[in-house]
């Protein structure tokens, strides 16, 4: 090993083996890590988070100012994280529509519902049973959930010459339902959240073709 790699090994630890350098996504990730789906963010400690990223607990103070902040971060995060998933498998819905794109979203929405990441289960929680900043930090993710679902609603409305009556009222209808959906079936067996699966479908199906007609309705008066 050459000396400049040492002493760059040198200067990430310390004398007790702790990391010296870390950034802010590693301690989302040591949190992330501390989650489950029966554990919520606010049961996590300074001092847990740290001993997962390997840092003395001061050295959390660069990167966040107290736990909240963490926590807002660990929620924005999920957000992000759970609208790209989302998105993408809408946006494959519309190159290649074999499928019906409330069914693939829902069916995703569920995959994410089990997966170990438990990003889902941040939102749903935090959502619901939170600090009124935690509310405030998820109810923001919905609001960009909502706006991407109301971009591809629209596209879809135009490619099927179905446009929708209020598509930022359906897009939000859709999202809240989707994750009442998901608050309901969180700590279910699989068995009973695929039943609400297949009923929010339908719930989800009546909100679009209510929208349709509305629409073709006010064209026609």
């Amino acid at each position: 090993m050459s000396n400049t790699s040492s002493t760059q090994q040198e200067k990430t630890t310390n004398h007790q083996g702790r990391k010296a350098v870390i950034s802010r996504e590693d301690l989302i990730n040591a949190a992330l890590k501390l989650l489950g789906p029966q554990r919520s963010i606010s049961s996590l400690s300074l001092r847990e988070v740290a001993r997962a990223a390997d840092i003395a607990p001061n050295s959390f103070y660069r990167h966040f100012k107290d736990m909240d902040e963490l926590a807002i971060a660990l929620i924005d995060q999920a957000g992000r994280s759970l609208r790209k998933i989302i998105g993408e498998a809408r946006q494959s819905q519309l190159v290649s529509p074999n499928k019906s794109i409330i069914r693939t979203s829902a069916e995703t929405f569920i995959r994410q519902l089990n997966a170990d990441e438990a990003l889902l289960h941040i939102l749903l929680r935090e959502g619901s049973v939170g600090s009124p900043a935690f509310k405030a930090a998820v109810e923001r993710e919905l609001t960009f959930f909502e706006e991407e679902l109301c971009a591809d609603l629209v596209k879809i409305g135009n490619a099927k010459n179905k446009p929708l009556f209020a598509p930022e009222l359906v897009a939000k209808g859709m999202t809240r339902l989707v994750f009442s959906m998901g608050t309901s079936a969180m700590d279910l067996a699989q068995e009973r959240q695929s039943d609400i699966m297949e009923a929010t479908i339908v719930m989800l199906r009546m909100i679009l073709i209510g929208s349709e007609q509305m629409a073709q309705t006010k064209a026609s008066q």
